[in-house]
């Protein structure tokens, strides 16, 4: 049976024999229990001090929360980061169990009168989807006796090539159409509220550093044209994010140093602060999920591995997960990370659905029932992005290691 290639393990991960997590292998992990995700701290930071070195000093890093909320790894991210960027209640109230309202920005379409509220009683800067919440916000701050801090989120006219997923140049439910956006900005300001500027956002997931180039070029050039248009100064542009991490074969990763290069010649079109909101570059590739074998079985002439972890955990993994082509995410033994291949092996869970597959005839070193199996890139989009309610078996565990 021919193998199908895996994505690449991250370099953090790659070199040692024995997989290992902030000193300790995953064996050692793993008598916690499993299935379980491993969240490496110390890997995050070096992220973190990476974008730092390679970005202009006035460009700030917003953490979107919605790739990863498990709350110990918030409180671990949030001193290193400017802002918070949030897409719901819920995940605004870890926001700020962690981090200053003013620092926090809302997101989203369809927030509930609700979820508004709450915004503006915090002072969290809401990110307008339209004008109708626009008027829905400013009617709610009236009745409050209170200010409310709400930017514009602009649907821009143009995408970001490449992307996973494209978030502009397109009928869109996400953000105000750049032709309205400045009639907006006039009556926030008209009516008393603290314009907080804009939110241009157009696409996610792009290793093209060209492609990223291009977009926060497009991106600072429309938000200086609807600044004129609206004849006010945005007090902030939030450049949205992109940037993506290698998950499959032939995926390379992006680079950052040649983007923050490029952004440097471009900030001053604009006189103004500008961040960028990083959520799966920042976490993604300092995730592992471990699951363990519990079974090997032959089934004409194919031989699947059956973990104790699955679709209900790892949506994404299985191909589930806003992709259109089943591909394989990096996968090893944990033990024999670089023990030659052996053998052909599917992976699957314990799920009854054949849709339960987090590996496709990958080439492996053999492995035998009570060896782990670590499936990386998957600091993001994995534990809170997955049906764990499914079929009823018990939710994944979540440990931050090297806080």
């Amino acid at each position: 049976m021919n193998a199908k290639p895996t994505g690449p393990v991250p370099p953090d991960y790659a070199e040692a024999p024995v997989l290992h997590i902030a000193g300790r292998s995953a064996g050692e992990w793993a008598q916690a229990g499993t299935p379980l995700y491993l969240y490496d701290a110390a890997a995050v930071q070096a992220r973190i001090g990476r974008f730092r070195a390679a970005m202009p000093a006035r460009v700030a890093l917003h953490y979107a929360i919605k790739a990863n909320p498990f709350p110990p790894l918030i409180a671990a991210i949030a001193p290193q980061v400017d802002g918070i960027d949030v897409a719901s209640a819920g995940e605004m109230d870890k926001a700020l169990a962690a981090m200053p309202a003013d620092a926090i920005s809302f997101a989203g379409p369809g927030k509930g009168d609700a979820e508004l509220t709450a915004a503006i009683q915090a002072g969290v800067t809401l990110n307008l989807e339209s004008e109708g919440e626009a008027e829905r916000a400013l009617a709610i701050g009236a009745r409050l006796g209170a200010t409310p801090r709400l930017a514009v989120r602009v649907n821009p006219d143009f995408e970001l090539r490449g992307s996973g997923m494209k978030m502009g140049g397109r009928a869109s439910p996400f953000g105000v159409d750049a032709a309205r956006a400045p009639a907006l900005v006039r009556r926030l300001i008209a009516a008393g509220a603290d314009w907080r500027g804009f939110h241009i956002y157009a696409g996610s997931q792009a290793l093209s550093a060209e492609a990223v180039i291009e977009t926060q070029a497009a991106t600072i050039g429309l938000a200086a044209r609807l600044a004129e248009e609206a004849g006010a100064l945005p007090p902030l542009v939030n450049l949205g994010g992109g940037f993506g991490i290698p998950y499959f074969p032939g995926d390379v990763p992006l680079d950052v140093e040649q983007v923050g290069a490029a952004l440097a010649g471009e900030l001053d079109r604009l006189d103004t602060h500008y961040a960028i909101e990083l959520g799966r570059w920042l976490v993604g590739e300092a995730g592992i999920y471990l699951a363990r074998i519990v079974d090997r079985k032959e089934s004409q002439g194919e031989t699947f591995l059956i973990v104790d972890g699955g679709l209900h955990h790892h949506l994404a993994a299985t191909g589930n997960f806003g992709t259109v082509v089943r591909r394989n995410y990096p996968i090893a033994v944990a033990h024999r990370m670089h023990d030659a291949a052996e053998e052909v092996v599917n992976i699957v869970g314990p799920l009854c659905t054949p849709l339960d597959r987090l590996a496709d005839r990958v080439a492996l070193p053999r492995a035998a029932v009570g060896d782990l199996i670590a499936i990386f890139a998957s600091g993001a989009y994995g534990a809170s992005a997955s049906p764990q309610a499914f079929l009823g078996h018990p939710p994944v565990q979540e440990l931050l290691a090297g806080a």
